[in-house]
Protein backbone atom coordinates (compact mmCIF):
# COMPACT_ATOMS: atom_id res chain seq x y z
CA UNK A 1 0.00 0.00 0.00
CA UNK A 2 2.78 2.73 0.91
CA UNK A 3 4.73 1.52 -2.02
CA UNK A 4 1.76 2.28 -4.30
CA UNK A 5 1.44 5.38 -2.55
CA UNK A 6 4.91 6.62 -3.58
CA UNK A 7 4.14 5.29 -7.31
CA UNK A 8 1.55 7.45 -7.56
CA UNK A 9 2.96 10.67 -5.89
CA UNK A 10 5.82 10.05 -8.02
CA UNK A 11 3.86 9.83 -10.99
CA UNK A 12 1.71 12.68 -10.72
CA UNK A 13 -1.49 10.70 -10.60
CA UNK A 14 -4.89 12.26 -9.94
CA UNK A 15 -6.22 9.38 -8.23
CA UNK A 16 -8.06 9.64 -4.75
CA UNK A 17 -6.13 7.08 -3.46
CA UNK A 18 -2.95 8.95 -3.31
CA UNK A 19 -3.07 10.76 -0.34
CA UNK A 20 -4.12 8.36 2.10
CA UNK A 21 -1.28 6.00 0.11
CA UNK A 22 1.43 8.31 0.31
CA UNK A 23 0.91 9.07 3.84
CA UNK A 24 1.10 5.63 4.66
CA UNK A 25 4.48 5.38 3.49
CA UNK A 26 5.88 8.42 4.48
CA UNK A 27 4.97 7.03 8.07
CA UNK A 28 5.96 3.17 7.21
CA UNK A 29 8.86 3.13 5.68
CA UNK A 30 10.99 5.04 8.06
CA UNK A 31 9.09 3.44 10.62
CA UNK A 32 9.96 0.22 9.40
CA UNK A 33 13.86 1.15 8.82
CA UNK A 34 13.86 2.47 12.55
CA UNK A 35 11.88 -0.52 13.99
CA UNK A 36 14.82 -3.01 12.44
CA UNK A 37 17.20 -0.73 14.07
CA UNK A 38 15.79 -1.54 17.13
CA UNK A 39 15.53 -4.73 17.73
CA UNK A 40 16.35 -5.02 21.74
CA UNK A 41 12.86 -3.60 22.90
CA UNK A 42 10.07 -4.88 23.65
CA UNK A 43 7.10 -5.17 20.47
CA UNK A 44 5.33 -2.30 22.23
CA UNK A 45 7.83 -0.18 23.04
CA UNK A 46 9.25 -0.98 19.43
CA UNK A 47 6.38 0.37 17.49
CA UNK A 48 5.77 3.32 19.76
CA UNK A 49 9.39 4.33 19.08
CA UNK A 50 9.25 3.60 15.76
CA UNK A 51 6.30 5.70 15.12
CA UNK A 52 7.61 8.82 16.58
CA UNK A 53 11.11 8.76 14.54
CA UNK A 54 9.06 8.48 11.62
CA UNK A 55 6.91 11.88 12.65
CA UNK A 56 10.42 13.10 13.32
CA UNK A 57 12.41 12.25 10.35
CA UNK A 58 9.76 13.19 8.01
CA UNK A 59 9.37 16.10 10.30
CA UNK A 60 12.92 17.43 9.81
CA UNK A 61 13.18 16.23 5.87
CA UNK A 62 10.12 19.12 5.42
CA UNK A 63 12.09 21.77 8.00
CA UNK A 64 15.68 21.21 5.69
CA UNK A 65 13.65 21.09 2.30
CA UNK A 66 11.37 24.09 3.64
CA UNK A 67 14.65 26.14 4.87
CA UNK A 68 16.53 25.51 1.74
CA UNK A 69 13.53 26.75 -0.55
CA UNK A 70 13.48 22.99 -2.29
CA UNK A 71 10.34 22.08 -0.75
CA UNK A 72 8.20 19.50 -3.25
CA UNK A 73 6.25 16.45 -3.02
CA UNK A 74 8.49 14.54 -5.53
CA UNK A 75 11.49 15.41 -3.46
CA UNK A 76 10.27 14.62 -0.15
CA UNK A 77 9.37 11.24 -0.97
CA UNK A 78 13.17 10.64 -2.54
CA UNK A 79 14.49 11.81 0.53
CA UNK A 80 12.08 9.71 2.69
CA UNK A 81 12.94 7.13 0.87
CA UNK A 82 16.37 7.68 0.53
CA UNK A 83 17.03 8.21 4.51
CA UNK A 84 14.84 5.10 5.39
CA UNK A 85 16.88 2.61 2.82
CA UNK A 86 20.31 4.54 4.35
CA UNK A 87 19.12 3.26 8.01
CA UNK A 88 18.29 -0.12 6.80
CA UNK A 89 21.09 -1.07 5.37
CA UNK A 90 23.45 0.58 7.60
CA UNK A 91 21.28 -1.82 9.94
CA UNK A 92 21.58 -5.26 7.74
CA UNK A 93 25.53 -3.96 7.34
CA UNK A 94 26.36 -3.65 10.96
CA UNK A 95 23.80 -7.34 12.13
CA UNK A 96 26.20 -9.09 9.05
CA UNK A 97 29.23 -7.57 10.29
CA UNK A 98 28.23 -8.51 13.72
CA UNK A 99 27.77 -12.49 12.71
CA UNK A 100 31.25 -12.69 11.08
CA UNK A 101 32.42 -11.29 13.44
CA UNK A 102 30.94 -13.97 16.30
CA UNK A 103 31.63 -16.61 13.74
CA UNK A 104 35.75 -15.97 13.81
CA UNK A 105 35.53 -15.93 17.12
CA UNK A 106 33.75 -19.17 17.92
Amino acid sequence: MGGIGAVLALAGSDSPLRGPFTLFFLLAAPAAAIAAALRGLDPFGRVVTSVAGAVVLDMLVAQAMLALHQWSVRGGIVAVTTISALILLLVTAQRLRGRTTRERTV
